[in-house]
């Protein structure tokens, strides 16, 4: 019996998705629940599983085409995963009467190579019997066809005899070559929603610095100590700013509100989203009820959200909402920067690199581990007064962080 394979109901926030990758092609045998193929949405990938044992019938649409929620992917034969084994002997037979010929079979190319590996070979005037696929089943992958343009282009060097009878063209070195990909949906739309906010808000910075010399002894004495009070849980910088901004915002609510049409939405809640790096771009989940979490669960929370985020796992529930943004650019070595706001959020915490600087305190020069910190905040809603003394609030919990604690 054929079984349709359709994309996932997507959200009321996603209106359509992309095909990303198809893990199988026709007449390949799947298990239930085995992966089938991934779409991509402007938030996260989501996996289709097959819903029977079976083998792959058809493919509808193909790497690359855009696809609407529940909308048909391709077909499933269920309960013919016995025969596919069976039908897979032939080619067997085959070449064991004519092992000579098995390299010269052409059509196995559109079976084992993606249409978007496929361009960019064809653009590179690569043949793709000639690239070694390492992608599951043997499938030629747009980094296996990447692999192959550097090794051409690198050719001449290593092997200019070789490079001289070769019957394709080849870059002469010193030439200079572009690769034209096109654009993840995931960067589209945070270009899309990067340029909305500039465009839209009346956006500006606000600059501080934090001495972080008390949180440091704090996280070097108590930290053996946290792990092995909370499973394994590691204390970490980024849950001493984020309890330290859930206080100021409980002082400040306007920094927590957002605006909507000709509406201020003031949130009784703090769903702090927290940026994190991954392959696909920087995403950010979002931390619900952070003013009332600990320490270590908001350790915890960010650890998952990272491995999600690294495994390409994040849901886009974990990723919807959020009242305030914190992001940490000195993981990469940030200095300064400006963040911009995430809309409809009124604001965002721009964390940066912690550096060893001369300071003057109580008239002498003593050096400190300093952090500058930037809040980039929605001027129609906050006035720069409230910016301001946001910040300022949270320099001062983070340079006395028994104020957290003591909630003063």
């Amino acid at each position: 019996m054929a079984i349709d394979i359709n994309a996932p109901t997507f959200p009321e926030s996603v209106a359509d998705g992309t095909v990303a990758t198809w893990h199988k092609k026709p007449g390949d045998a799947v298990k239930r629940d085995e992966l089938i193929v991934d779409i991509e949405t402007d938030k996260v990938v989501i996996e289709v599983l097959a819903e029977a044992d079976g083998v792959i019938a058809e493919i509808v649409k193909n790497e690359g085409d855009t696809v609407l929620s529940n909308e048909l992917l391709g077909r499933l034969n269920e309960g013919a995963a016995a025969a596919a084994p069976a039908a897979a002997s032939a080619p067997e037979a085959k070449k064991d009467e004519a092992p000579a010929a098995a390299p010269a079979a052409a059509g196995d190319d559109d079976q084992i190579l993606s249409p978007a590996a496929r361009k960019l070979a064809e653009e590179n005037g690569i043949s793709p019997s000639s690239i070694s696929g390492t992608g599951k089943g043997g499938r030629v992958t747009k980094e296996d066809v990447v692999a192959a343009v550097e090794a051409k282009k690198n050719a001449p060097a290593a092997k200019p005899a070789a490079a001289a009878t070769a019957s394709a063209p080849v870059t002469a070195a010193g030439d200079r070559v572009e690769k034209r990909v096109p654009m993840t949906r995931l960067r589209a739309k945070v270009a899309e929603r990067l340029v909305e906010a500039q465009s839209n808000m009346a956006m500006l910075t606000t600059f501080n610095e934090v001495d972080m010399t008390e949180v440091m002894a704090l996280r070097s004495k108590y930290k053996d100590l946290f792990e092995k009070s909370h499973n394994g849980v590691r204390l970490g910088f980024m849950s001493f700013f984020v309890k330290a901004a859930t206080e100021a915002l409980k002082r400040f609510p306007a920094v927590n509100a957002s605006i909507d049409g000709s509406d201020i939405v003031y949130h009784g809640y703090a769903d702090v989203g927290v940026a994190v790096s991954s392959d696909r771009g920087l995403v950010v989940p979002v931390l619900r009820n952070a003013e009332s979490m600990s320490l270590a669960e908001i350790e915890n929370g960010i650890a998952t959200y990272g491995k999600k985020a690294r495994d390409g796992k994040l849901s886009i529930d974990e990723m919807t909402g959020g009242t305030f943004t914190i992001t940490n650019g000195g993981t990469f070595g940030s200095m300064m920067s400006t963040p911009i706001v995430n809309p409809p959020q009124a604001a965002i915490l721009g964390m940066h690199n912690i550096l060893q600087r001369p300071m003057a305190i109580n008239g002498q020069v003593v050096i400190r581990p300093m952090m500058y910190l930037a809040l980039s905040y929605d001027h129609r809603l906050i006035d720069g007064k409230e910016a301001v003394t946001f910040l300022v609030t949270i320099k001062n919990l983070l340079e006395d962080p028994a104020r957290l604690l003591l909630d003063i």
